[in-house]
């Protein structure tokens, strides 16, 4: 019940009116409790005044602040930080109620703590986006009441406010974190050693003081009567593009993200791993037509062209349409590249159709071919079936299974490589991937 904005009553008001008027009721049943009732009544009215004085007599009361990143990471928990000062000299209570975006639909968010008597409290609250976009924050209502409990006064802080969620830089910084202490095995990434010299062979020189003896030619030098050494170049950068089809296919969710948002996640973390592996990271996104392009590059604004081409891409319900991608790879990429396609075939009948422009990119170009498992149907074939529906549904479950088994096989025979993964886990795989072709030299 509402009698002013900023004054509400709660429901232990309610509560003891209800009490009073029962306590009436049994008094006309027996009188001795009447004067009882009245006593308490009276009770309650001075109790009621004096706690609205106690909670209005000040001016400020509280303050309270919401403070916000400067954007949200899709998919990881974002803690969002509450600040509190008590200007009350005594303790009160606080029901804290932030009106988080329309996104997550936090019909019942609500925080609860004691404030000490002239003190300031932090407190935080997490997040989890699962879309990328704008995401609008409107006010900060804390409602306080003292130990009586009951009328509450509300005071609101924080215009409304918009914070814009990205692709998951989070997960990119843990990736960093982790390769800084090298402790990325720790997380399934496999520590490859490269395979040959990890420079190229340029000629054969005279030493000269400086040189690394390591490496010396015996043979030149014994020819020659005089130190000779292998002369070294160092590799050139490789261009990689993740490839994102930001069709139908991938817009089945998984744990609430997308297909196309875990890709995106993926895309941004493999970014950065290719530039720090010295080759130089692009990303293009296709479906009708092939858009959102950032040309690979080793700048070093590169991974902030990346991240908001990331940002920008929007899904479709369109069929991809392969053969202008292939078109465009072919006109636009001359230099044979590292090509990280990420998109979904469910059938070997849907794959079919599009391998003839796999073939004819995989021609010029080193392609890897990333799709995903299909973990629901996984969880039933692993479940034991107790009825013939079960059975029914185990048998189909199992027919998908194996057929995504038999796209790897079919791209493995044309010399495609793949990637099948869970969505979980397709960050980890890719990176795993990119690393083994990288240590086999094969771009």
């Amino acid at each position: 019940m509402k009698f002013l904005r900023p004054f509400y009553i709660k429901n232990r008001f309610f509560y003891t009116c209800l009490g009073i008027i029962v306590l009436f009721v049994i008094s006309f049943l027996f009188p001795k409790l009447l004067a009882i009732t009245k006593l308490l009544f009276i009770i309650f009215l001075t109790v009621f005044v004096l706690d609205t004085l106690i909670l209005f007599f000040a001016r400020k009361g509280i303050q309270a602040r919401r403070i916000l990143p400067e954007k949200l990471s899709n998919g990881d928990k974002n803690p969002i930080e509450l600040s509190l000062e008590n200007y009350y000299t005594f303790p009160v209570y606080a029901t804290i109620i932030d009106e988080t975006p329309e996104q997550f639909q936090l019909r019942n968010f609500r925080i609860q703590r004691r404030l000490a008597a002239s003190s300031t409290s932090a407190l935080s609250y997490e997040l989890r986006p699962t879309e990328r976009g704008e995401y609008n924050f409107g006010k900060l209502n804390v409602y306080i009441s003292t130990v009586f409990g009951l009328v509450a006064r509300r005071f609101t802080f924080s215009s409304d406010e918009m914070v814009p969620t990205y692709p998951s830089f989070l997960q990119l910084k843990k990736y960093d974190l982790m390769a800084i202490h090298n402790k990325l095995d720790q997380y399934g990434i496999k520590k490859i050693r490269r395979i040959g010299h990890t420079m190229e062979f340029e000629q054969i020189k005279e030493y000269v003081q400086g040189d690394d003896l390591r490496t010396i030619n015996w043979k030149a030098t014994a020819k020659k009567n005089q130190l000779m050494v292998n002369q070294y170049q160092d590799e050139k950068s490789q261009p990689v593009y993740s490839v994102i089809d930001k069709g139908r296919v991938m817009k089945m969710p998984f744990d609430e993200l997308s297909l196309l948002d875990y890709a995106i996640n993926a895309s941004l973390v493999i970014s950065n791993v290719i530039l720090k592996k010295q080759d130089k990271a692009g990303i293009f996104t296709f479906s009708k037509k092939v858009e959102n392009v950032v040309v690979a590059e080793r700048r070093t604004s590169q991974m902030s062209l990346i991240l908001e081409g990331l940002y920008n891409i929007k899904t479709d319900f369109y069929e991809s349409d392969y053969s202008r991608l292939y078109g465009n790879i072919k006109r636009n990429i001359t230099q044979r590249s590292l090509l990280l396609l990420y998109t979904n075939f469910e059938t070997l009948d849907s794959l079919k159709r599009q391998l003839p422009y796999l073939k004819g990119i995989s021609k010029n170009h080193l392609l890897v071919v990333i799709f995903f498992k299909n973990t629901e149907l996984n969880n039933l074939v692993t479940e034991k079936a107790e009825s013939v529906q079960q059975v029914y549904d185990k048998v189909i479950a199992e027919k998908f299974v194996f057929e995504k088994r038999l796209i790897v096989n079919e791209l493995k025979k044309y010399g495609i490589y793949s990637i099948l993964t869970s969505p979980e886990n397709l960050t980890i795989d890719t990176i795993n991937k990119y690393l083994e072709i990288k240590a086999r030299g094969l771009i």
